[in-house]
């Protein structure tokens, strides 16, 4: 069988990110992160979410080498128990450590990559503003996964949080390390020194252009674009930043949605457990979207890829490259039923 991933995307592309990424920075929060994890890996047949352990925000001040301990113990912990069930390879952890030019920065890496380096999906860098950022980070971390013995190259995850980084996006995607680019808001909008209100941090009812909310700042939607337009071009998933809202459910998924739909972004951030199931919800395709996807991808591999006709309009490589997308995401969030004749092309993985 031709997989379709090999003829419209090409066999080197990159595996798709799962689209939460859950961030906890508190030991008893990061235990059940990852059984969270584990739950919803048995539940949807995938990697749901990722868990990404928190040093940056979570370590107290003057207990960094102990919480990067922790940090280490408990991924290698959660990997190898990951490791030994019976679907393997579901187990995702990544792990964000203090920005460069932080005293803990270099502690936190030679501690966490250096013990834990197998059991992690990728490396968080928050606060890079430069390429040459990333190159003194990868210098340390490359460094430690070599004692660790780890051989493949650990991927890198950037924040983007001033106005600095925004203008160097590109150059930051285009780097070969790097895997995907995330928003970091508030930051950002701390960085302009009081231009940018306080509300452009939240997200309003309606966000009408008068509520200078997250999605209507200029400044701030700017910003989203300039990194998600970075990340497309270069190959790489943009990570929309938080919404803090969590109890509010209806506007966290309208958030997450719009972040998709309109902005471009693959993947969310969530800050807490309840975060996780809306975002999954909001970056699925639609029923009747799978359905479409499906069919078109299936009668394409049926007349090996050359135009079809499907409902009276006519495809080709180029349409049927975006429903393959459409079908990897549904598989992703648990959209495409096992009963789906486009099911095939991801057991046969």
């Amino acid at each position: 069988m031709t997989h379709p991933r090999d003829v419209l995307l090409g066999p080197a592309a990159a595996a798709p990110l799962p689209v939460c990424d859950h961030y906890c920075g508190i030991e008893s929060r990061m235990v059940k992160s990852l059984a969270l994890q584990a739950e919803l890996a048995q539940e949807f047949g995938t990697c749901a979410f990722d868990v990404t352990l928190d040093c940056e925000d979570g370590a107290p001040v003057g207990g960094e080498k102990d919480h990067a301990e922790m940090v280490a113990e408990l991924a290698a912990n959660a990997w190898s128990a990951g490791a030994n069930t019976p679907q393997p390879g579901l187990t995702r952890i990544a792990a964000r450590v203090h920005p460069v030019d932080h005293p803990a920065f270099a502690q936190d890496v030679a501690t966490i990559v250096g013990r834990a380096a197998e059991a992690l999906c990728h490396v968080m860098i928050p606060k890079v503003d430069s390429v040459a950022d990333i190159e003194l980070a990868l210098h340390h971390i490359d460094r430690a996964a070599k004692v660790n013995g780890r051989s493949a190259p650990l991927p890198l995850h950037v924040l983007i949080e001033s106005p600095l980084a925004v203008h160097h996006a590109a150059g930051i995607a285009a780097h070969p390390r790097v895997e995907s680019l995330s928003f970091g808001l508030m930051d950002f909008v701390s960085a302009h020194g009081g231009a940018i209100p306080a509300s452009a941090m939240g997200t309003s009812e309606l966000s009408r252009a008068e509520d200078l909310d997250q999605f209507s700042h200029p400044l701030v939607v700017r910003a989203k674009l300039a990194i998600a337009a970075a990340c497309h071009a270069f190959g790489k998933t943009a990570s929309h930043c938080v919404v803090t809202e969590f109890k509010n459910i209806v506007r966290l998924q309208a958030a997450a949605r719009y972040a998709s739909r309109a902005l471009g972004y693959g993947r969310m951030w969530s800050i807490h457990p309840d975060q996780i199931r809306p975002i999954l919800t909001a970056f699925s395709p639609g029923a009747d979207e799978v359905d479409q996807a499906s069919r078109i991808v299936c009668a394409a591999h049926a007349a090996d890829w050359a135009p079809i006709s499907i409902d009276g309009h006519l495809h080709d490589r180029a349409s049927f490259r975006y429903f393959w997308q459409v079908l990897v995401r549904a598989h992703q969030t648990a959209r495409l039923q096992a009963h789906d004749p486009a099911h095939v092309f991801f057991s046969a993985q």
